[in-house]
Protein backbone atom coordinates (compact mmCIF):
# COMPACT_ATOMS: atom_id res chain seq x y z
CA UNK A 1 0.00 0.00 0.00
CA UNK A 2 2.79 2.44 0.92
CA UNK A 3 4.60 1.64 -2.30
CA UNK A 4 1.39 2.23 -4.27
CA UNK A 5 0.83 5.63 -2.61
CA UNK A 6 4.44 6.60 -3.30
CA UNK A 7 4.05 5.74 -6.98
CA UNK A 8 0.75 7.63 -7.12
CA UNK A 9 2.42 10.75 -5.66
CA UNK A 10 5.30 10.42 -8.14
CA UNK A 11 2.80 10.08 -11.00
CA UNK A 12 0.92 13.20 -9.89
CA UNK A 13 4.17 15.16 -9.67
CA UNK A 14 5.13 13.92 -13.14
CA UNK A 15 1.74 14.98 -14.55
CA UNK A 16 2.04 18.38 -12.88
CA UNK A 17 5.49 18.90 -14.40
CA UNK A 18 4.18 17.95 -17.84
CA UNK A 19 1.28 20.40 -17.59
CA UNK A 20 3.60 23.16 -16.36
CA UNK A 21 5.99 22.57 -19.24
CA UNK A 22 3.12 22.58 -21.74
CA UNK A 23 1.88 25.83 -20.21
CA UNK A 24 5.36 27.39 -20.48
CA UNK A 25 5.67 26.30 -24.10
CA UNK A 26 2.27 27.79 -24.86
CA UNK A 27 3.23 31.07 -23.17
CA UNK A 28 6.48 31.18 -25.13
CA UNK A 29 4.58 30.56 -28.36
CA UNK A 30 2.13 33.36 -27.56
CA UNK A 31 5.01 35.73 -26.75
CA UNK A 32 6.71 34.93 -30.05
CA UNK A 33 3.47 35.60 -31.94
CA UNK A 34 2.92 38.89 -30.09
CA UNK A 35 6.53 39.98 -30.68
CA UNK A 36 6.27 39.16 -34.39
CA UNK A 37 3.06 41.20 -34.65
CA UNK A 38 4.65 44.18 -32.89
CA UNK A 39 7.74 44.03 -35.11
CA UNK A 40 5.46 43.83 -38.15
CA UNK A 41 3.75 47.06 -37.11
CA UNK A 42 7.12 48.81 -36.81
CA UNK A 43 8.24 47.46 -40.19
CA UNK A 44 5.10 48.69 -41.96
CA UNK A 45 5.28 52.10 -40.33
CA UNK A 46 8.97 52.74 -41.07
CA UNK A 47 10.81 50.06 -43.09
CA UNK A 48 14.14 51.90 -43.21
CA UNK A 49 14.17 52.68 -39.51
CA UNK A 50 13.15 49.09 -38.73
CA UNK A 51 16.07 47.62 -40.68
CA UNK A 52 18.61 50.02 -39.17
CA UNK A 53 17.39 49.66 -35.59
CA UNK A 54 17.05 45.88 -35.75
CA UNK A 55 20.76 45.64 -36.60
CA UNK A 56 21.50 47.15 -33.17
CA UNK A 57 19.77 44.42 -31.14
CA UNK A 58 22.92 42.35 -30.61
CA UNK A 59 25.27 45.29 -30.14
CA UNK A 60 26.03 47.63 -27.24
CA UNK A 61 23.32 50.07 -28.38
CA UNK A 62 21.30 51.15 -25.37
CA UNK A 63 19.14 54.19 -26.17
CA UNK A 64 15.41 53.71 -25.70
CA UNK A 65 14.55 57.05 -27.27
CA UNK A 66 16.52 56.74 -30.53
CA UNK A 67 15.80 53.08 -31.33
CA UNK A 68 12.18 52.19 -32.09
CA UNK A 69 12.73 48.51 -31.28
CA UNK A 70 14.79 48.82 -28.09
CA UNK A 71 12.39 51.49 -26.81
CA UNK A 72 9.16 49.69 -27.73
CA UNK A 73 7.15 49.19 -24.47
CA UNK A 74 5.27 46.17 -25.79
CA UNK A 75 8.46 44.36 -26.84
CA UNK A 76 10.00 45.10 -23.46
CA UNK A 77 6.88 43.75 -21.74
CA UNK A 78 7.50 40.58 -23.73
CA UNK A 79 11.09 40.48 -22.40
CA UNK A 80 13.34 42.16 -24.99
CA UNK A 81 15.37 44.26 -22.54
CA UNK A 82 15.32 41.43 -19.99
CA UNK A 83 16.79 39.03 -22.55
CA UNK A 84 19.58 41.46 -23.51
CA UNK A 85 20.53 42.02 -19.87
CA UNK A 86 20.58 38.29 -19.05
CA UNK A 87 22.46 37.28 -22.19
CA UNK A 88 25.06 40.02 -21.74
CA UNK A 89 25.65 39.02 -18.10
CA UNK A 90 26.08 35.37 -19.06
CA UNK A 91 28.62 36.23 -21.76
CA UNK A 92 30.60 38.51 -19.42
CA UNK A 93 30.83 35.73 -16.83
CA UNK A 94 32.17 33.27 -19.39
CA UNK A 95 34.79 35.70 -20.70
CA UNK A 96 35.99 36.62 -17.19
CA UNK A 97 36.55 32.94 -16.38
CA UNK A 98 39.13 32.86 -19.18
CA UNK A 99 40.71 36.17 -18.14
CA UNK A 100 40.99 35.38 -14.44
CA UNK A 101 44.29 33.52 -14.89
CA UNK A 102 46.03 36.79 -15.79
CA UNK A 103 45.40 38.52 -12.43
CA UNK A 104 45.92 37.64 -8.77
CA UNK A 105 43.24 35.35 -7.25
CA UNK A 106 42.68 37.89 -4.45
CA UNK A 107 41.68 40.50 -7.05
CA UNK A 108 39.30 38.03 -8.68
CA UNK A 109 37.69 37.25 -5.33
CA UNK A 110 37.30 40.91 -4.38
CA UNK A 111 35.86 41.81 -7.77
CA UNK A 112 33.33 38.99 -7.72
CA UNK A 113 32.13 40.16 -4.32
CA UNK A 114 32.18 43.93 -4.83
CA UNK A 115 32.23 44.73 -8.56
CA UNK A 116 35.47 46.70 -8.32
CA UNK A 117 39.20 46.23 -7.78
CA UNK A 118 40.73 48.57 -5.20
CA UNK A 119 44.48 49.03 -4.80
CA UNK A 120 46.20 51.55 -2.54
CA UNK A 121 49.81 52.52 -3.38
CA UNK A 122 49.37 50.95 -6.79
CA UNK A 123 52.69 52.20 -8.15
CA UNK A 124 56.05 52.32 -6.43
CA UNK A 125 56.47 55.73 -4.78
CA UNK A 126 59.23 56.94 -7.12
CA UNK A 127 57.38 55.78 -10.25
CA UNK A 128 54.15 57.44 -9.10
CA UNK A 129 56.00 60.71 -8.40
CA UNK A 130 57.40 60.66 -11.96
CA UNK A 131 53.97 59.89 -13.44
CA UNK A 132 52.28 62.63 -11.45
CA UNK A 133 54.95 65.19 -12.33
CA UNK A 134 54.62 64.38 -16.03
CA UNK A 135 50.82 64.52 -16.06
CA UNK A 136 50.45 67.70 -14.02
CA UNK A 137 53.11 69.79 -15.76
CA UNK A 138 52.63 68.89 -19.44
CA UNK A 139 50.30 71.27 -21.37
CA UNK A 140 47.76 69.19 -23.32
CA UNK A 141 44.95 69.80 -25.78
CA UNK A 142 41.94 70.20 -23.54
CA UNK A 143 38.16 70.00 -23.72
CA UNK A 144 35.63 70.88 -21.05
CA UNK A 145 31.95 70.30 -20.46
CA UNK A 146 29.70 72.09 -17.97
CA UNK A 147 26.97 70.08 -16.25
CA UNK A 148 25.05 71.72 -13.42
CA UNK A 149 27.58 73.26 -11.05
CA UNK A 150 30.48 71.11 -12.26
CA UNK A 151 33.08 71.37 -15.01
CA UNK A 152 34.66 68.16 -16.28
CA UNK A 153 37.98 68.66 -18.07
CA UNK A 154 39.46 65.94 -20.27
CA UNK A 155 42.91 65.97 -21.80
CA UNK A 156 43.66 63.38 -24.46
CA UNK A 157 46.32 60.75 -23.83
CA UNK A 158 46.50 59.71 -27.49
CA UNK A 159 49.39 58.32 -29.51
CA UNK A 160 50.77 61.71 -30.49
CA UNK A 161 50.67 63.01 -26.91
CA UNK A 162 52.19 59.90 -25.36
CA UNK A 163 55.29 60.19 -27.56
CA UNK A 164 56.24 63.13 -25.32
CA UNK A 165 55.12 61.45 -22.08
CA UNK A 166 57.28 58.32 -21.66
CA UNK A 167 56.34 57.58 -18.04
CA UNK A 168 52.61 57.75 -18.79
CA UNK A 169 53.04 55.69 -21.93
CA UNK A 170 54.91 53.00 -20.03
CA UNK A 171 52.18 52.87 -17.39
CA UNK A 172 49.34 52.61 -19.90
CA UNK A 173 51.11 49.74 -21.67
CA UNK A 174 52.09 47.84 -18.52
CA UNK A 175 50.84 44.26 -18.22
CA UNK A 176 49.47 44.58 -14.68
CA UNK A 177 47.36 47.64 -15.56
CA UNK A 178 46.03 46.16 -18.78
CA UNK A 179 45.27 42.73 -17.27
CA UNK A 180 43.26 44.25 -14.42
CA UNK A 181 41.33 46.48 -16.82
CA UNK A 182 40.67 43.60 -19.22
CA UNK A 183 39.30 41.42 -16.44
CA UNK A 184 36.83 44.02 -15.19
CA UNK A 185 35.79 44.88 -18.76
CA UNK A 186 35.52 41.12 -19.52
CA UNK A 187 37.50 41.61 -22.74
CA UNK A 188 41.00 42.24 -24.00
CA UNK A 189 40.11 45.83 -24.71
CA UNK A 190 41.59 48.88 -26.35
CA UNK A 191 40.91 51.41 -23.57
CA UNK A 192 40.47 55.14 -24.02
CA UNK A 193 42.43 57.20 -21.51
CA UNK A 194 42.37 60.83 -20.44
CA UNK A 195 43.84 63.04 -17.80
CA UNK A 196 40.58 64.12 -16.15
CA UNK A 197 39.91 67.02 -13.80
CA UNK A 198 36.61 67.57 -11.94
CA UNK A 199 35.94 71.16 -10.84
CA UNK A 200 33.03 71.14 -8.38
CA UNK A 201 30.81 74.11 -7.47
CA UNK A 202 32.20 76.45 -10.12
CA UNK A 203 28.86 78.33 -10.16
CA UNK A 204 25.46 78.40 -8.51
CA UNK A 205 23.37 75.80 -10.33
CA UNK A 206 21.77 72.41 -9.95
CA UNK A 207 24.02 69.51 -8.97
CA UNK A 208 25.92 67.64 -11.66
CA UNK A 209 23.65 64.81 -12.97
CA UNK A 210 26.57 62.41 -12.44
CA UNK A 211 25.91 62.73 -8.70
CA UNK A 212 22.79 60.57 -9.10
CA UNK A 213 23.32 56.83 -8.61
CA UNK A 214 23.15 55.11 -11.98
CA UNK A 215 24.26 52.23 -14.17
CA UNK A 216 26.11 53.26 -17.33
CA UNK A 217 24.42 50.73 -19.57
CA UNK A 218 22.72 47.33 -19.60
CA UNK A 219 25.94 45.31 -19.64
CA UNK A 220 29.35 45.11 -18.00
CA UNK A 221 31.92 47.75 -18.91
CA UNK A 222 34.95 49.16 -17.13
CA UNK A 223 36.06 52.54 -15.86
CA UNK A 224 39.29 53.15 -13.99
CA UNK A 225 40.59 55.94 -11.79
CA UNK A 226 44.22 56.37 -10.70
CA UNK A 227 43.90 59.29 -8.31
CA UNK A 228 46.81 61.71 -8.58
CA UNK A 229 45.95 63.62 -5.41
CA UNK A 230 44.18 62.83 -2.15
CA UNK A 231 40.38 62.83 -2.31
CA UNK A 232 38.49 63.65 0.89
CA UNK A 233 34.85 62.93 1.69
CA UNK A 234 34.08 66.62 0.99
CA UNK A 235 35.67 66.57 -2.48
CA UNK A 236 32.98 64.65 -4.36
CA UNK A 237 34.60 61.19 -4.23
CA UNK A 238 33.68 58.27 -6.46
CA UNK A 239 30.77 56.25 -5.02
CA UNK A 240 29.93 52.61 -5.78
CA UNK A 241 27.27 50.18 -4.54
CA UNK A 242 29.19 47.00 -3.62
CA UNK A 243 27.81 43.90 -5.30
CA UNK A 244 25.52 45.79 -7.68
CA UNK A 245 27.35 44.38 -10.70
CA UNK A 246 25.66 41.07 -9.90
CA UNK A 247 22.41 40.33 -11.71
CA UNK A 248 20.12 38.97 -8.99
CA UNK A 249 16.38 38.22 -9.58
CA UNK A 250 15.33 41.51 -7.97
CA UNK A 251 17.62 43.50 -10.27
CA UNK A 252 16.41 41.66 -13.34
CA UNK A 253 12.77 42.40 -12.50
CA UNK A 254 13.69 46.03 -11.81
CA UNK A 255 15.41 46.23 -15.22
CA UNK A 256 12.28 44.97 -16.94
CA UNK A 257 9.99 47.35 -15.04
CA UNK A 258 12.21 50.30 -15.95
CA UNK A 259 12.29 49.30 -19.62
CA UNK A 260 8.48 49.05 -19.73
CA UNK A 261 7.85 52.40 -18.05
CA UNK A 262 10.08 54.73 -20.07
CA UNK A 263 8.17 57.65 -21.62
CA UNK A 264 9.04 61.12 -22.95
CA UNK A 265 8.67 62.38 -19.37
CA UNK A 266 11.32 59.99 -18.03
CA UNK A 267 14.65 61.66 -17.23
CA UNK A 268 16.92 62.05 -20.26
CA UNK A 269 19.76 59.82 -19.04
CA UNK A 270 17.40 56.90 -18.36
CA UNK A 271 15.78 57.34 -21.78
CA UNK A 272 19.26 57.02 -23.28
CA UNK A 273 19.83 53.72 -21.47
CA UNK A 274 21.69 54.81 -18.33
CA UNK A 275 19.15 53.92 -15.65
CA UNK A 276 18.99 56.13 -12.54
CA UNK A 277 18.25 54.59 -9.16
CA UNK A 278 17.56 55.87 -5.66
CA UNK A 279 19.44 54.71 -2.57
CA UNK A 280 16.15 53.28 -1.26
CA UNK A 281 15.75 51.18 -4.42
CA UNK A 282 19.34 49.97 -4.11
CA UNK A 283 18.58 48.50 -0.69
CA UNK A 284 15.28 47.01 -1.91
CA UNK A 285 17.22 45.23 -4.66
CA UNK A 286 19.28 43.47 -2.00
CA UNK A 287 22.51 45.40 -2.43
CA UNK A 288 24.70 47.07 0.18
CA UNK A 289 24.79 50.79 0.99
CA UNK A 290 26.82 52.96 -1.41
CA UNK A 291 30.53 53.21 -0.57
CA UNK A 292 32.43 56.50 -1.03
CA UNK A 293 36.09 56.31 -2.03
CA UNK A 294 37.83 58.99 0.03
CA UNK A 295 41.34 57.88 -0.88
CA UNK A 296 45.00 58.81 -0.84
CA UNK A 297 46.93 59.67 -3.99
CA UNK A 298 48.24 56.65 -5.91
CA UNK A 299 45.04 54.67 -5.28
CA UNK A 300 43.62 52.69 -8.19
CA UNK A 301 39.93 51.82 -8.57
CA UNK A 302 38.64 49.81 -11.54
CA UNK A 303 34.88 49.26 -11.50
CA UNK A 304 32.26 47.44 -13.54
CA UNK A 305 29.92 50.31 -14.33
CA UNK A 306 26.93 48.07 -14.85
CA UNK A 307 27.02 48.34 -11.07
CA UNK A 308 25.40 51.42 -9.58
CA UNK A 309 27.81 54.30 -9.05
CA UNK A 310 27.99 58.09 -8.94
CA UNK A 311 30.13 61.05 -8.03
CA UNK A 312 29.28 62.20 -4.52
CA UNK A 313 28.14 65.80 -4.17
CA UNK A 314 31.03 68.02 -3.20
CA UNK A 315 30.46 69.96 0.01
CA UNK A 316 32.72 72.79 -1.12
CA UNK A 317 34.46 74.09 -4.26
CA UNK A 318 37.05 71.43 -5.03
CA UNK A 319 39.30 69.98 -7.71
CA UNK A 320 39.78 66.23 -8.32
CA UNK A 321 42.59 65.10 -10.66
CA UNK A 322 42.91 61.56 -12.00
CA UNK A 323 44.15 59.42 -14.83
CA UNK A 324 40.79 58.16 -16.09
CA UNK A 325 40.10 55.29 -18.48
CA UNK A 326 37.04 53.58 -19.86
CA UNK A 327 36.53 50.46 -21.93
CA UNK A 328 33.34 49.10 -23.48
CA UNK A 329 32.68 46.56 -26.24
CA UNK A 330 29.80 44.66 -27.81
CA UNK A 331 28.67 42.48 -24.87
CA UNK A 332 27.34 39.66 -27.02
CA UNK A 333 30.54 38.44 -28.70
CA UNK A 334 32.17 35.34 -27.16
CA UNK A 335 35.80 36.04 -28.05
CA UNK A 336 38.20 37.99 -25.85
CA UNK A 337 40.35 39.90 -28.34
CA UNK A 338 40.02 41.20 -31.89
CA UNK A 339 38.93 44.65 -30.73
CA UNK A 340 38.66 46.79 -33.91
CA UNK A 341 39.79 49.81 -31.88
CA UNK A 342 43.15 48.12 -31.31
CA UNK A 343 44.23 48.49 -34.95
CA UNK A 344 47.44 50.58 -34.98
CA UNK A 345 46.11 53.69 -36.72
CA UNK A 346 42.84 53.68 -34.78
CA UNK A 347 44.21 53.19 -31.28
CA UNK A 348 46.61 56.12 -31.64
CA UNK A 349 43.89 58.51 -32.77
CA UNK A 350 40.73 57.43 -30.95
CA UNK A 351 40.25 60.59 -28.91
CA UNK A 352 41.26 63.18 -31.57
CA UNK A 353 39.01 61.53 -34.16
CA UNK A 354 36.16 61.28 -31.66
CA UNK A 355 36.45 64.97 -30.82
CA UNK A 356 36.73 65.87 -34.53
CA UNK A 357 33.53 63.91 -35.28
CA UNK A 358 31.65 65.85 -32.59
CA UNK A 359 32.93 69.12 -34.05
CA UNK A 360 31.84 68.05 -37.54
CA UNK A 361 28.33 67.07 -36.42
CA UNK A 362 27.93 70.40 -34.65
CA UNK A 363 29.12 72.43 -37.62
CA UNK A 364 27.30 70.45 -40.31
CA UNK A 365 24.09 69.38 -38.55
CA UNK A 366 23.86 71.81 -35.60
CA UNK A 367 24.13 68.95 -33.10
CA UNK A 368 25.34 70.38 -29.83
CA UNK A 369 28.85 69.29 -28.92
CA UNK A 370 29.15 69.33 -25.12
CA UNK A 371 32.95 69.05 -25.23
CA UNK A 372 34.23 72.55 -25.95
CA UNK A 373 37.77 73.39 -27.00
CA UNK A 374 39.61 75.46 -24.40
CA UNK A 375 43.13 75.27 -25.84
CA UNK A 376 46.27 73.77 -24.32
CA UNK A 377 46.14 73.61 -20.55
CA UNK A 378 47.92 72.09 -17.59
CA UNK A 379 45.73 69.95 -15.36
CA UNK A 380 45.53 72.38 -12.44
CA UNK A 381 44.81 75.50 -14.54
CA UNK A 382 41.49 77.16 -13.58
CA UNK A 383 38.33 75.92 -15.31
CA UNK A 384 37.29 77.89 -18.39
CA UNK A 385 33.60 77.01 -18.89
CA UNK A 386 32.19 78.43 -15.67
CA UNK A 387 29.05 79.89 -17.30
CA UNK A 388 26.83 79.20 -20.30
Amino acid sequence: MIQYRTRLIQLNIFKKNIFENIKKLDQQKQKKIAAAQELGKILVKSPGKFIWDSMALLTQSKSFESNVILGNPRLNQLGLHRFRVQFAAKMATQRRLRLSKFIHPADVEKFQKNGFIFRENFLAADKFAQLKQELLTTPLETRETLQGDTVTRRMALDGKTLKHMPVTQQFLHSDEWRNLLNYVASFKVQPISYLQVIFSQVRKAKADPQTNLHSDTFHSSAKAWLFLEDVTEDDGPFVYVPGSHQLNPERLNWEQQKSESITVKTDAMTRRGSFRVSEKEVLELGYAKPQAFAVKANTLVIADTYGFHARAKSLKPSVRIELWTYARRNPFVPWLGYDPLSFPVLKSNLVPWYWASLDFLEKRYQRNNPWKKVGKKCAADPAVLTSK
